[in-house]
C-alpha cells in the first residue's frame, strides 16, 4: 500500500476497513462470536480506532504470532467450544456477503469444510525455467475467504508444525488428511492490498 498505517485500519468510505470486515459477520447473525487476531504492537492502535470512532460491537482481540499460521493457531487456542463452526476470515476483506458466509458455514456442516473460491476469468500460462505455456484456466479456481471448519478438525490440524506449503487453513487441513469442499464465492469479495484495490471496494459499497 504504500502506508505507514497497516492496510486493516485505512479508510474505507470515511471507516477503518476492519470495521467493515467485523461488520460483515455481524450482519449475518447477531449471535457470532467475533476473534479478532492482531500483531500485539497494533492492539493499541486498534483500541485508539474503536474509541475514535465509537465502535462498540462485541469481539474478542488475541495477540497474532510471526505468519498467519501462527495467528490462526492463536485465534484457535482462544476458543472453548467443543462442537463448533468456525470461519477464518481475512480482516482486509471487507466487502464479503451474508450468502457466501451462510454457503461456507452450510457446506462445513455437512462436508466439515467450505472453502469461498470463484472461478479464475483471465487465461494463464504456466512459467518453466525461461519458458512458459498456457494451461486450461478451468481446471482452476481463486481461493477466497471465509475457510470455514469443523471447530475440532481444523484444531487437530492446526496441531502441527508449521510448513512452508501452508499457504491457507485449506492447505494446512489437507495435509492432515481431511477433504476440502469448495463454494462459489464472490467476485467483489476481494482482498484489499493496492490503493487500486481500495478505489474498486469504495465504488463496490456506494453501489
Amino acid at each position: 500500500m504504500g502506508s505507514e498505517i497497516p492496510k486493516q485500519f485505512l479508510l474505507l468510505n470515511e471507516k477503518p476497513i476492519l470495521m467493515h470486515t467485523l461488520d460483515a459477520f455481524i450482519s449475518y447473525s447477531k449471535n457470532i462470536k467475533i476473534i479478532l487476531v492482531l500483531p500485539e504492537l497494533q492492539v493499541p492502535m486498534w483500541n485508539s480506532f474503536c474509541g475514535d470512532y465509537d465502535y462498540t460491537s462485541a469481539h474478542q482481540v488475541v495477540n497474532g504470532g510471526e505468519t498467519r499460521f501462527q495467528s490462526v493457531k492463536n485465534g484457535l487456542a482462544s476458543i472453548k467450544a467443543d462442537n463448533a463452526l468456525v470461519a477464518v476470515h481475512d480482516g482486509v476483506r471487507p466487502l464479503i456477503s451474508n450468502e457466501v458466509i451462510a454457503n461456507t458455514f452450510e457446506a462445513a456442516e455437512k462436508f466439515g469444510s467450505g472453502i469461498a473460491a470463484v472461478p479464475l476469468k483471465d487465461s494463464i500460462r504456466k512459467i518453466e525455467g525461461d519458458q512458459n505455456k498456457a494451461v486450461d484456466r478451468n481446471q482452476f479456481w481463486a481461493i477466497q475467504t471465509p475457510q470455514t471448519f469443523n471447530l475440532a478438525a481444523i484444531k487437530k490440524a492446526y496441531a502441527t508444525t508449521f510448513n512452508a506449503s501452508f499457504t491457507d487453513d485449506a492447505t494446512v487441513m489437507e495435509k492432515d488428511g481431511n477433504s476440502i469442499h469448495l463454494v462459489n464465492g464472490d467476485y467483489k469479495n476481494i482482498k484489499i492490498t493496492t490503493t487500486e484495490d481500495l478505489i474498486i471496494a469504495a465504488a463496490f459499497l456506494q453501489e
